[in-house]
């Protein structure tokens, strides 16, 4: 028989809509094993927009929650997506950041929800939203050891259709910013002056000063506030960029 994967593959990229999408990921958890899945730009659960994605079968109670508290902001998951390229199993988010209380705290809440371990799949493409792909267990159930390869592959095939599915702004109506743009915009939007983006960049702060000004010229701007707030409404960064990884409230 074919393995999950292949058959998920196969179809996610033949798939036109995003809930035909969210179907397919459905059945390819159950299928792996798992009670859960979330397939989601991170903003989503912050601001409604057409162009974030949120497709998850997570109890509704729990996700409103996690809006209405504001505990959103503190997701240990969605921060260890900064921090890694590959998937992860959630026990080993102590090993990608420094769990404060507060993310003790979320962690427990979704146990009592009806949320034990899980496995995330993270997405960092620079100039689109932060997203991930998330399976999980119900608490007292242990993850599917032999499935969690298969599980990468799914998140990814997912992400990848997503990426194609979802209207995110099209070429040709925003302005065309570099990659170096696009990484000062992320550490101005975290309010880091030019000498400190220098330092992080290994470039001088006149360098970074043009490439904020070229920047800023593209969007016939003449503040940063500006710029940062048109950067992130056409998903040159995301919210999360402009949140340092070390947290953002003391716990």
């Amino acid at each position: 028989m074919r393995r999950v994967s292949d058959r998920f593959a196969e179809a996610a990229a033949a798939c036109s809509e995003l809930d035909e999408l969210g179907g397919l990921l459905a059945e390819a958890a159950a299928e792996l094993g798992f009670h859960f899945f979330a397939l989601l730009d991170h903003d989503s659960l912050r601001e409604r927009s057409s162009a974030l994605m949120r497709i998850d079968n997570y109890p509704g109670a729990w996700v409103r929650e996690l809006v209405e508290c504001g505990d959103v902001v503190d997701d240990p998951v969605h921060a260890a997506c900064r921090r890694s390229n590959g998937g992860f199993a959630w026990h080993s988010l102590p090993s990608l950041i420094a769990l404060g209380t507060r993310h003790r705290r979320i962690l427990a809440r979704s146990r009592d929800f009806g949320i034990g371990t899980g496995f995330t799949v993270p997405a960092n493409v620079p100039g689109e939203p932060a997203a991930s792909c998330s399976f999980a267990m119900r608490p007292g159930h242990d993850l599917p050891p032999m499935q969690l390869r298969c599980a990468e592959l799914v998140g990814a095939h997912a992400l990848t259709a997503a990426r194609r599915l979802r209207p995110l702004p099209r070429p040709g109506m925003r302005p065309r910013l570099s990659r170096r743009e696009i990484e000062c915009l992320r550490l101005v939007a975290q309010g880091k002056t030019d000498w400190e983006i220098s330092v992080i960049l290994g470039i001088s702060p006149e360098t970074v000063h043009q490439y904020v000004k070229r920047a800023r010229a593209a969007y016939d701007v003449v503040s940063r506030t500006q710029l940062i707030v048109l950067a992130l409404r056409d998903c040159w960064i995301s919210f999360s960029d402009a949140i340092p990884a070390s947290g953002k409230r003391p716990s």
